[in-house]
């Protein structure tokens, strides 16, 4: 505890004081347990301690002994003969002795902690608390502790169980909160005064907001007094006023002897005392109900009151002077008291808390007991009918509770169509869809096994989806859990290379994205014989083993044949590991707070592709079949084609690769020659020689063999040639032959190939000769074979089907089904004469003929798989009632997986219902009631002496006897009628015996008839006899002669109610699955059209009260038809036409594009994103090739260079020759064409087609191929060499330069001699070289791609795997683009991917869940009841998708029905009987009323009028229900007997007399409040308090005033309220200070008093000072205008005007009003000053003024001079040059 000021100091001293007392409590006890007895001043005995109680039985027979000794005072022992010996203590006592096993004998018992109460002052002193308490003050809390028995739990002595425990301690220190004083409001306003003459008194008062706790102040006194006196005076006689007053009623009982009832009579006692004349109080039992057997007793009595006359000065008074008429009743009739009787309490309820789980809340279970007599004639009230405690609150030894996850079915058929959209032409056949798409399941909720719930890491629970695909390519297989192939993550393409072929074995399949087969690793077929085989299932077998079909098959056989297992162990190899239980789907709600998994994924449809191949290579030569076994005269002549890019899933579906033409003689092995070296003469320089050639004997692969594998003669290893001599003709070497003008031989055209070489110079005199022109020339045949070509077809393959020879390959399951096995398929394979058809395969090679059979593997047989039904829904734990429906319990199982491959399929029975059964039928009973008894009234005996009449007549009370009948109609205990028999009939009602002074009537008449519906009928009586002199009878009021009621009526009106319910769509919804057990989605829902919508209908009577809406319609709604608009999709214009290629050389892009046509509308498909013209950015791109040189020139050969000379002298020399130079189109590299072109024998450039023939090239004109290369000269100078002169050879290649081109380096050619000069001549160089300038005699040589194309998608796909490529170029330095060839042939790698793999994102539309059923309606009457339904978001909208939609929840009015509910009436004014004062009662109705349902809400007014149909047959009744809450019958409500046994519907109250002193009302209760520290608080449960003043009207009884009261109760959602000081501002020398709670309520109490601010301030010495004032902090301060000069001494010495401000011939007094004293800036500015210019009298110092002047002087110098020099110089004679305008240029921003 924190304390300020002085309670530190008190708790030292207080702590000190109790140490010094217990230090001599100590010593006094010492002395005394050691000093037992003296015999003399200086010897005594000492004893020591008792020892351990020892006796040969457990028990009481034991004996306790102990040391004692004779001590001298001094402190030595002496003899015992010392110490008297009568004195001597006991040595020796009877014990208990305690066992081990008492130790289940006995134990402590130690009640619960009493509250904290504060520690109390030493002696009980009452201290002022001298500081504020911040957090808490000490307390102490006690218990009582006892030994007892575990039997019977009888206390024993302690020591028992201090023997094998500490005895528990009793007492421990505690904090309460601070003391809270009393708080209590401001006084209300005074009262008038007591009396209206004379002197009277005034009163007001307060309410205690807040009671005084833990030791705070109590309340002050809530009442303040004051007297009054008016100006009149009170006239002579009336000082007095007297009233009859009552008390109240006595508890109604029975006398038992006639003695007590004659002993009855009233005796009045007229003494001054105010509690004499008093009526005194008898009783009498005049009839008893007779008790029937089975029924409660009904026993009646009377009961009387006080009757006394009072003074207005509090005195009492004769009676007559009260009683002028009559004297009021003082005696009644009445019930006995009843108490409530209740049975023994039911067993305890199963605790709700049955296992352990992770929160530490603890369970609770409930008892109950029922009613069995219902309290009646203010009986006690019926306790507490269930009870509520809490069990297994900590729960270590409970069960774990059981875990709950979410299950998943396997993912439904891909779908493509539900990504279409709705412009999409593919809507109308959606079969032939591909690419990506959407996949549905269904999650359910189950329990997850015991075993597996204590695991932490749940495999079963782990996805494996969530996992990236890295983590599959960097881990084994076997490190991942066997999970279903839904967990596993998608896997790029590109990734499965690197993925071991081990995780191939370990998943199935469809854990594998589709992807094309090459991209999967290679997998031994060891492997797939010894592993499940489901991994190939949707992959061709070639495509995984690198094996051909017959190695594959006899692998597969010889495997099984060498294992001599049986099947079932075969069968358990490929059996999964562990089989997993299914387990049964529970309630979705169970698996609330975890994470549900998606029910709907992206999939793909793999889409044909067409087969990319290569051109087909040149025909080969002509070969055996089999080169290892020939055969004959026949061979074939091959040409060959590639896969570039095989389509993905469709294996085989390419054309053939191969094409063969029949030729003869084949070989199989020839000579290859190849030729080099120089013509080395035979004798001399000049002449014939030879030139060496090797020879080397390949195959038909072009592969070097043994020189005998040729079967023709080697070759000659030497050709024969010729060196021209001097004066010879030279030609030159034949150029190579041409390409064959005919790919083969028909009746119209035939192959030939040419060859040609030139003459270089003529012959000299006696020289060889030149040949002829014709011998420059060479022909040949080629291609000399048929035009017949044979290729093989094959079919596509069939199914895989069993193979009886493969029977070990199966595989068995226990039951001996085949699940799996190894089969076959089989295809047709044709020989196909192209043109013609199928021919007979002899004309075929045989060695290509693809195979006709291969293995494969049989799909495995897939049962249908369901989950077990779920448990049986609980049937209604109650009792049926009386023709009522049976209720049903169903139970429901999902599909996990459907049957596939021919399987066992699902069963057709999913949900199942049947009639709950053993329930029993509600017990019937009911109620019968006897006959009504006479009226019993108070006999004659009981009356005599007592005020009232004395014949026997007035009122009483009639009884009647009620039992509970049983089905058996035979009367049972009346308990089982409370339970089950409905409302208690009445036992008693109130009669009337007439007297003789009573009113007389006739009997009523009977009721008129009812005119119509809303009409009333009526009856009348009259007077008779004296009955109608009186004037008291004749009062309408009391004695009505008229009688008015409703008719009946069964007219009802209905009225539509509320608003109309959403549009719902009809739909079939799966009977039996409740909100939440299953969350799956529909790609297929229905989101708009026609259905109905729902309105409720109130249903009202005549009185416009609401009735059963099944008095108006069956279903208690209108219904009507609506529409849902169907949502539009973002449309877009079809594609635009190709835009140009991108380059206009080389590889680019073209691209076309789609625009906006029409916008979404109600949720359909967005736009793709649009640009700043609001037009779609959706486009395509697709590489195009721009031919950079689609023209080229075609050059002849130059021709011989010809002499223009006449003489044949001079035939020699320098001359010209030419050459044909055309324009012709380049044909596309790479690119199939129809027609080559050739070069005919007369030199003609012609085209060749494909079948041999051949036709003229058309010249264009030479423009076309200008605009790309110049021209080639088409003449030039040539040298003719004369005879004689050196010829040389044409210049071969020039070198290449260095990579870099460098140009310090240079490049060079050669050539070499062809005929030696004669002796005197010579040769020109052979060798020329020049340097290697880039781009001119050095080009570089690099690649360029083309930027990618879009995503290339499948015609028949929408979204998915697609992909994208790119064009290679090859440029030169100069940027022209050259072959692909020139770059591979200057060594430039090519590393540049020209196509890849590409994902399309789908537009993925929203897909919700189904619609819940319909909930429980909200109200089960009224018109608020609604009823829901709901749907999930499974999965959201991606990309261009459908968005979801915003109304995910329908709501539909219930019917509306009318609610009926008890009200209970306001408390009526405290109502006296018969008197003018004394105790009344207060009395309020209980009344059954009919209402909308948002009662009491609405006005509870039962006498607002109401709508009336008779009234107003007109009237028509609006939407919302104006009729406001009515009386009805009390059946609607139920037992009002029991009802009113729960309320208390009269309360007793007093009505003051004149001059008593008396209590107010209580008030209002307070706000709810809490306590708090720190504005914050503890508890949850605050108070409220309300409290009753006391007033007094006479002085001279404020002795008999009674205390002034509070009462606090419980409530919820407190307040911290904190309390200040506020003061308001000085008046003065005085102020007002109140406390104030935060909330602005002004109270007393609640604000520390040691910290109250002064409400007077005062000034020590007093301010004599002229114009001094006491300021508020209690010091002398000047006024306004004025500065205060201090002394040393720190006090005000004078007040000094302050200068400057006003003149000095002002007054003084206006100077003052002014201004007040306060801080000036000016004094602030030179506080910080060393030198003041202001002195201490605020007067300006004489050196300041000097200053100022110095300053002033200063700037005046400092202007002059300025001016001097800045003086402007003389103007010039020359203009100033000309200014250009100045222009502005608005760029647009708004700073312009």
């Amino acid at each position: 505890m924190m304390v300020k000021d002085g309670c530190d100091i008190l708790a030292w001293i207080w702590r000190y004081r109790n140490y010094c007392i217990l230090f001599l409590s100590l010593i006094a006890s010492h002395v005394q347990s050691d000093i037992e007895f003296t015999k003399d001043k200086h010897f005594s005995w000492k004893t020591g301690q008792w020892g351990r109680c020892l006796g040969e039985e457990c028990g009481s027979g034991g004996v306790q002994t102990r040391t004692l000794w004779c001590v001298h005072s001094e402190g030595w022992t002496s003899h015992h003969s010392n110490c008297p010996h009568a004195e001597q203590p006991e040595s020796q006592r009877p014990c208990f002795k305690v066992c081990e096993w008492h130790q289940d004998l006995f134990e402590w018992e130690v009640s619960d902690w009493a509250t904290c109460v504060l520690i109390p002052f030493p002696h009980n002193q009452v201290k002022l608390r001298t500081g504020e308490c911040i957090t808490a003050q000490h307390g102490i809390q006690r218990r009582s502790v006892q030994c007892v028995r575990t039997s019977n739990r009888t206390s024993v002595m302690s020591r028992i169980c201090e023997f094998f425990s500490h005895k528990p301690e009793m007492e421990q220190a505690c904090l309460i909160p601070c003391p809270q004083d009393c708080v209590v409001s401001d006084f209300s306003y005074w009262s008038s005064c007591s009396k209206t003459c004379g002197t009277g008194l005034q009163h007001r008062t307060r309410d205690v907001l807040a009671t005084p706790m833990y030791g705070g102040a109590d309340c002050p006194n809530l009442t303040h007094t004051r007297p009054c006196s008016n100006p009149l005076p009170c006239p002579p006689g009336e000082q007095h006023q007297y009233s009859l007053k009552v008390g109240p009623w006595s508890d109604c009982w029975q006398p038992q002897d006639k003695v007590v009832w004659q002993s009855g009579r009233t005796m009045l006692d007229f003494s001054s005392s105010s509690k004499d004349n008093l009526v005194k109080q008898h009783t009498q039992s005049l009839h008893h109900v007779p008790h029937h057997p089975k029924s409660w007793d009904m026993e009646l009595g009377y009961q009387t009151r006080q009757v006394r006359c009072t003074r207005s000065d509090g005195r009492s008074a004769m009676l007559s002077l009260c009683t002028q008429d009559h004297t009021p009743v003082n005696y009644q009739t009445c019930i006995m008291p009843k108490h409530c009787e209740i049975s023994d309490w039911s067993s305890w309820s199963p605790c709700s808390k049955t296992c352990r789980c992770q929160d530490l809340l603890p369970g609770y279970r409930i008892r109950t007991r029922h009613m069995k007599q219902i309290p009646i004639g203010g009986g006690k009230q019926c306790p507490a009918l269930e009870e509520k405690e809490a069990c297994n609150i900590i729960g270590d030894l409970l069960p774990h509770c059981p875990r709950y996850v979410w299950k998943s079915t396997a993912w439904g058929d891909c779908r493509v169509a539900p990504l279409l959209s709705q412009q999409d032409r593919r809507l109308g056949n959606v079969s032939g869809l591909c690419g990506g798409g959407v996949q549905t399941r269904e999650i359910y909720c189950v329990q997850v096994p015991e075993h597996q719930s204590r695991q932490k890491d749940d495999t079963d629970s782990f996805n494996l989806s969530d996992l990236p695909a890295q983590h599959l390519l960097d881990h084994p297989a076997q490190q991942l859990p066997n999970h279903p192939a839904q967990h596993l993550p998608d896997i790029p393409a590109q990734h499965l290379p690197d993925l071991p072929a081990q995780h191939l074995l370990d998943h199935p399949a469809q854990q594998l994205p589709n992807h094309p087969a090459q991209h999967l690793p290679d997998i031994p077929a060891q492997h797939l014989l010894d592993n499940p085989t489901q991994l190939i299932i949707d992959h061709p077998v070639q495509h995984l083993l690198k094996h051909g079909a017959q190695h594959l098959l006899e692998q597969a056989t010889q495997h099984f044949q060498d294992k001599s297992h049986p099947a079932q162990h075969i069968s358990d190899q490929t059996a999964p590991h562990h089989r997993k239980e299914v387990s049964r789907p529970v309630n979705g709600r169970l698996c609330a707070g975890s994470d549900i998994p998606s029910s709907v994924q992206r999939c793909s449809i793999l889409c044909p592709q067409p087969c990319l191949l290569s051109s087909w290579s040149s025909w080969g030569t002509c070969l055996h079949d089999n080169c290892l076994e020939p055969q004959g005269r026949k061979g074939f002549r091959q040409r060959r084609r590639q896969v570039l890019w095989e389509p993905l899933g469709v294996p085989e579906s390419c054309p053939h690769l191969l094409e063969s033409i029949p030729c003869e003689d084949p070989i199989c092995y020839m000579w290859r020659v190849e030729t080099g070296g120089r013509c080395i003469p035979s004798s001399g320089t000049c002449g014939p020689g030879s030139v060496a050639q090797r020879r080397v004997c390949v195959n038909d692969q072009g592969v070097d063999v043994s020189n005998g594998q040729c079967p023709d003669p080697a070759p000659s290893p030497t050709v024969p040639c010729e060196v021209s001599c001097p004066g010879d003709c030279v030609i030159s070497s034949w150029s190579s032959w041409s390409s064959c003008s005919t790919s083969c031989s028909s009746k119209n055209s035939e192959g030939r190939q040419r060859r040609s070489r030139t003459m270089l110079a003529l012959p000299g005199e006696g020289g060889k000769d030149c040949p002829a022109s014709s011998a420059l020339k060479e022909w040949r045949e080629c291609n000399n074979h048929p035009c017949v070509v044979f290729h093989w077809e094959a079919t596509s393959w069939g199914p895989c089907i069993e193979n009886s020879s493969m029977s070990l390959n199966r595989t068995f399951l226990e039951n001996g089904t085949v699940t799996c096995a190894v089969g076959v398929q089989n295809r047709k394979v044709t020989c196909i004469k192209m043109n013609v058809g199928q021919v007979i395969s002899k004309r075929c090679l045989d060695s290509a003929r693809p195979d006709g059979v291969r293995p494969c593997l049989l799909p495995c047989r897939r049962d249908c798989k369901v989950t077990p039904f779920s448990e049986w829904t609980t049937c209604p734990g109650s009792c049926l009632p009386a023709n009522s429906t049976i209720p049903t319990q169903s139970r429901y199982r999902t599909i996990i997986h459907r049957s596939a491959n021919g399987g066992q399929e699902c069963p057709d029975t999913l949900y199942e219902e049947r009639d709950c059964e053993a329930l029993p039928q509600c017990p019937s009973y009911r109620w019968q009631t006897h006959r009504w008894q006479l009226c019993s009234l108070v006999p004659d005996s009981i009356r005599q002496g007592k005020a009232g009449p004395t014949e026997p007549c007035g009122d009483g009370l009639e009884a009647r006897g009620v039992s509970c009948i049983g089905e058996d109609e035979e009367q049972v205990d009346m308990d089982l009628c409370l339970q089950w028999g409905g409302a208690m009939p009445p036992r008693t009602r109130p009669c009337r015996i007439p007297c003789k002074d009573d009113c007389t009537f006739t009997t009523w008449s009977k009721f008129s008839e009812c005119s119509g519906c809303g009409t009333f009928r009526s009856r009348k009586r009259s007077l008779t006899g004296r009955s109608k002199k009186r004037d008291h009878c004749l009062r309408a009021e009391l004695y009505p002669l008229l009688e008015t009621e409703a008719c009946s009526c069964n007219d009802f009106l209905s009225q539509p109610f509320g608003n109309w319910s959403s549009c719902i769509l009809p739909e079939s919804i799966t009977p039996g699955f409740p909100l939440g057990v299953r969350q799956s989605g529909h790609l297929d829902q229905r989101e708009c059209g026609h259905g109905r919508r729902y309105r409720a209908v109130t249903c009202l009577d005549w009185q416009g009260r609401p009735v059963s809406p099944s008095l108006c319609s069956e279903s208690g709604y209108v219904e009507e038809a609506c529409h849902v608009p169907c949502p539009l999709d973002c449309k877009l214009s079809d594609w635009s036409p190709w835009s140009p290629c991108s380059t206009p050389c080389g590889g680019g892009l073209k691209i076309r594009s789609k625009w906006l046509r029409e916008k979404s509308f109600n949720g359909g498909r967005p736009c793709p994103k649009l640009d700043l013209k609001n037009q779609a950015q959706v486009y395509e791109a697709i590489p195009c090739q721009s031919a950079c040189r689609q023209f080229e020139w075609v050059v002849e050969a130059w021709s011989t260079c010809t002499i223009n000379t006449v003489t044949e002298a001079s035939a020699c020399g320098e001359g010209l020759q030419s050459r044909t130079v055309r324009c012709a189109r380049r044909s596309t590299s790479g690119q199939e064409t129809n027609e080559s072109l050739e070069v005919s024998s007369d030199g003609q450039v012609v085209t060749v087609g494909r079948n041999g023939t051949v036709g003229q090239v058309n010249s264009l004109d030479d423009s076309l191929c200008n605009q790309e290369d110049p021209m080639p000269v088409r003449t030039q100078t040539c040298i003719l060499p004369c005879p004689g002169d050196c010829v040389m050879s044409q210049w071969g290649s020039w070198s290449s330069c260095p990579l870099s081109c460098d140009p310090t380096e240079s490049r060079r050619r050669r050539r070499h001699v062809l005929r030696l000069p004669s002796p005197e001549g010579t040769c020109p160089e052979d060798i020329q070289t020049e340097a290697c300038v880039l781009n001119s005699t050095c080009f570089i040589y690099h690649y360029n791609v083309s930027d990618w194309s879009s995503c290339q998608l499948s015609e028949m796909a929408v979204c998915g795997p697609g992909t994208r490529s790119r064009l290679l170029d090859c440029v030169r330095s100069d940027g022209k683009v050259v072959e692909l060839s020139v770059c591979e042939q200057f060594g430039q790698v090519n590393t540049w991917r020209l196509s890849e793999g590409c994902d399309v994102e789908c537009p993925v539309n929203c897909v919700l869940s189904d619609w819940s059923t319909w909930s429980e309606c909200s109200h089960t009457c009224g018109h608020q009841g609604q009823m829901l339904r709901s749907r999930s978001i499974l999965q959201s909208a991606h990309k261009e998708g459908r968005p979801c939609p915003s109304q995910l929840l329908h709501t539909r009015s219930c019917p509306i029905r009318p609610c009926y509910s008890w009200l209970l009436g306001d408390w009526s004014l405290c109502h006296v009987e018969g008197a003018d004062c004394g105790e009344g009662v207060r009395q309020r109705n209980l009344t059954c009323i009919v209402h909308w349902g948002d009662w009491p809400q609405q006005e509870s007014s039962l006498t607002r009028p109401r709508p009336s149909l008779a009234a107003n047959p007109t009237h028509t009744y609006s939407a919302q229900p104006s009729y406001f809450p009515g009386p009805v019958e009390d059946r609607h409500c139920g037992d009002k007997l029991r009802k009113m046994s729960e309320q208390e519907l009269v309360l007793p109250c007093s009505v003051p007399c004149p001059g008593d002193c008396h209590m107010t009302e209580w008030s209002s209760w307070s706000s709810c409040q809490l306590t708090c520290l720190e504005r914050r608080s503890f508890e949850t449960i605050g108070r409220q308090t309300r409290s009753r003043a006391v007033v007094v009207q006479v002085l001279e009884n404020q002795e008999n005033c009674p205390q002034q009261g509070f009462e606090t109760r419980p409530c919820k959602g407190g307040t911290c309220h904190t309390y200040e000081w506020r003061t308001s501002g000085w008046n003065g020398n005085e102020r007002v200070v109140w406390c104030q709670r935060s909330d602005g309520v002004n109270v007393t109490g609640g604000c520390f008093l040691q910290n109250r601010p002064t409400t007077v301030r005062h000034c020590h010495p007093p301010c004599s000072k002229p114009f001094s004032h006491c300021t508020p902090s209690g010091v002398c301060g000047c006024e306004k205008g004025y500065i205060e000069v201090m002394t040393t001494h720190g006090f005000l010495d004078y007040c000094t005007r302050t200068p400057g401000i006003h003149n000095k011939k002002a007054d003084v007094k206006t100077n003052s009003g002014l201004l007040k004293p306060g801080p000036s800036h000016i004094q602030d500015f030179f506080s910080d000053w060393s030198l003041q210019p202001i002195g201490p009298d605020g007067r300006v110092q004489l050196w300041a003024y000097g200053v100022t002047a110095a300053g002033f002087l200063l700037i005046v110098f400092i202007i002059a001079l300025s001016f001097l020099l800045c003086k402007a110089p003389k103007p010039t004679s020359s203009p100033c040059p000309p200014q250009k305008p100045l222009t502005l240029a608005y760029d647009g921003d708004m700073d312009m």
